[in-house]
């Protein structure tokens, strides 16, 4: 199987060595000295400062963005939240589910948000500010230091979910004053799918101190407080968090995080200059390197066939665009050669005429 859809990706023949291996004992040093290297690698991945902490959650992604709403704001906050698609539809219910007051900033599927849209909510007394910087919905990528610069004027704490983009395209938490980054394994870490990971900031742990969160599971200071020794409260996803170290370690050895977000831009790069001849359309404004959304006539039965007759896989669309768009990513373990496959598929399937205008 090729892989070219956005989550699970494809990993590394060391990543899945370590899936097939029995999962050891982790209550002991050995297991905290992973989890230590674990998080010194992230922050220095996101460009955090010194004293920010991580949290590890055995959860999917949602899990980290439900336990971030949970622990960093409450019924006193005012929280804006940009809603272009699911997952941005995902914080609102989120808020709505924990009582958090929030208002969406609404854009059309596949539209950038823009500083006149931004500028239209100053001076309103928000307080939290909510977006998933990369919509995998649509593919698009938000201009994170537009936001950056609103919530820095505004004084509004920053939560960005990363999970489609961390590693795929820049973003710093010190220089664009993020307080909170999310992600998680499954994407361009190039892991199996199971941990998801908070990176907190300052202002961030400060909140987490102060509030009061009724759950035992998404319990964000139990879970700083066994961090502390290298640990979690509950029995973590090992077998994983054994990848995510030797992932992590794989990324730094081969230039870091630089040099892993070049890699995935070129990737996506040569898929979209490569299809250009194609009877395909992209209409997102401002395209994530961890995604392509193409649009076309007759996008399922596409993805059926490649599936079926060439044995690649690429992300269908649900709801209304489900016949007239698929998505093709391009984070995990793939390369330029992976590429030729797919475009060689694709350029068959038109010679079968089942690609056409």
């Amino acid at each position: 199987m090729l892989n070219f859809t956005v989550g699970p990706v494809m990993s590394s023949a060391s990543v899945r060595k370590i899936g097939g291996e029995q999962t050891p004992y982790f209550r002991n040093d050995e297991f905290s000295k992973v989890m230590f290297e674990n998080e010194e690698l992230m922050k220095e991945f996101v460009y955090a400062s010194d004293d920010s902490r991580v949290v590890f959650i055995t959860g999917s992604g949602t899990a980290s963005m439900e336990a971030t709403v949970m622990n960093v704001f409450n019924e006193q906050d005012k929280v804006l939240i940009v809603n272009g698609g699911g997952f941005g539809q995902r914080f609102v219910d989120l808020c709505e589910i924990h009582n958090i007051p929030n208002e969406e900033i609404q854009l059309d599927f596949g539209h950038n948000i823009t500083k006149e849209i931004l500028d239209s909510y100053s001076d309103k007394d928000y307080t939290g500010f909510l977006v998933n910087i990369c919509e995998t919905s649509s593919g698009i990528y938000y201009d994170l230091d537009l936001i950056s610069d609103f919530c820095k004027e505004n004084n509004i704490f920053l939560v960005v979910d990363a999970i489609s983009s961390f590693l795929a395209n820049p973003l710093n938490m010190v220089e664009q004053d993020i307080d909170v980054v999310i992600t998680g394994s499954q994407k361009a870490l190039a892991c199996p799918p199971g941990v998801s990971i908070v990176v907190l900031g300052e202002n961030a742990l400060k909140r987490v101190e102060n509030n009061h969160v009724k759950s035992m599971y998404f319990d964000i200071k139990d879970m700083l407080k066994n961090a502390e020794r290298g640990q979690t409260p509950f029995t973590p996803a090992v077998s994983i968090l054994l990848q995510i170290n030797q992932r992590l370690k794989e990324i730094e050895s081969q230039g870091g995080v630089e040099s892993e977000i070049e890699r995935i831009a070129n990737l996506a790069q040569d898929f979209r200059k490569r299809i250009s001849e194609l009877p395909f359309e992209i209409k997102t404004e401002s395209l994530s390197n961890s995604v392509t959304a193409v649009f076309c006539s007759n996008a399922l039965e596409i993805v059926e066939k490649l599936k079926l007759d060439y044995n690649i896989w690429v992300n269908p669309n649900g709801g209304d665009l489900a016949d007239n768009m698929f998505r093709v990513g391009h984070i995990g373990y793939l390369t330029i050669q992976d590429n030729d496959k797919l475009i060689d598929a694709l350029n068959d399937l038109e010679k079968r005429g089942i690609i056409h205008d």
